[in-house]
């Protein structure tokens, strides 16, 4: 009875703590959306200000839209996310599901070998990357961001949706296998179902590093028809001038598409994170 009495108890403290961390990390976010409504001389007076009559411009937008591609940047920014996402989530969620059903020699080296990526950054393979796609023709392609991208994320979608894979019920898998459901069957229409919070929190989780990167747009595909949208957006800062205007206004468009997922997968998301923890 106390433990039934303690989990609505619990499970608000855990909402109260992730709301309270909602709030903080979109602080920053509300100060570039204001501040990209300003004059510049209001950027650097009152940053905190909400914008006015006498202070709200639109220059940054309109500069944004007329210099450069900005459409065709945030084009290359959604294929390359959307298609890594799908990747990453295919195959991570497959694997997932070999090492928590299967058990065979070598299983936990194989989870400790897939989740090496977590403790070793891709980053600092970069010139060995940078080889194999001049190798292979991929230079400047969104094909060698995609798959840099899905190699970054396997990791981290493997160790997290092998332990919630492991939750999945042993009778339910076993009365598929009765009825004549192959493998495949199992696993998308009882398995995946009953584990998208997790997925959503991976997609979450690997979404906004590969959105806001600059490092392997600027290394494998800087020219200007495969721009993403944090690449692009270095035009406005120069080594002498930055146009704070166009930076904030093409910062808070490249917010949106973030904030708009968060938004679509929050509850999935706070379940996911939750899951386990609240007993």
């Amino acid at each position: 009875m106390n433990k039934a009495r303690r989990n609505p108890l619990n499970s608000a403290l855990a909402h109260g703590v992730l709301l309270t961390y909602t709030v903080i990390a979109l602080f920053p976010v509300f100060v570039i959306l204001i501040n990209s409504f300003k004059t510049r001389k209001a950027i650097f007076r009152e940053p905190l200000a909400l914008p006015d009559a006498e202070t709200f411009s639109m220059i940054g937008y309109q500069t944004v839209l007329k210099q450069g591609d900005f459409f065709l940047y945030f084009q290359n920014s959604m294929i390359v996310t959307v298609a890594s996402l799908f990747l990453v989530l295919l195959f991570g969620a497959m694997a997932a599901f070999a090492l928590a059903e299967y058990r065979f020699k070598g299983n936990t080296l194989m989870g400790l070998y897939l989740a090496l990526g977590i403790m070793i950054p891709i980053r600092i393979g970069t010139v060995a990357i940078l080889e194999m796609m001049v190798s292979t023709g991929l230079v400047n392609t969104l094909l060698a961001l995609i798959l840099v991208y899905t190699a970054q994320g396997l990791p981290l979608a493997v160790f997290i949706l092998s332990e919630f894979m492991k939750q999945v019920s042993d009778d339910l898998k076993n009365a598929g296998r009765i009825d004549g459901l192959s493998e495949y069957t199992i696993f998308f229409r009882l398995v995946v179902p009953l584990v998208r919070p997790a997925m959503a929190t991976v997609a979450v989780f690997n979404m906004i590093p590969i959105w806001n990167d600059l490092w392997f747009p600027l290394i494998l595909a800087p020219a200007e028809a495969t721009k993403t949208l944090t690449l692009g957006s270095q035009v406005f800062i120069g080594q002498f001038v930055t146009d704070w205007n166009a930076v904030l206004s093409a910062l808070s468009m490249a917010i949106l598409p973030v904030l708009i997922l968060y938004v679509i997968f929050s509850r999935q998301l706070i379940r996911g994170i939750t899951s386990g923890a609240v007993k």
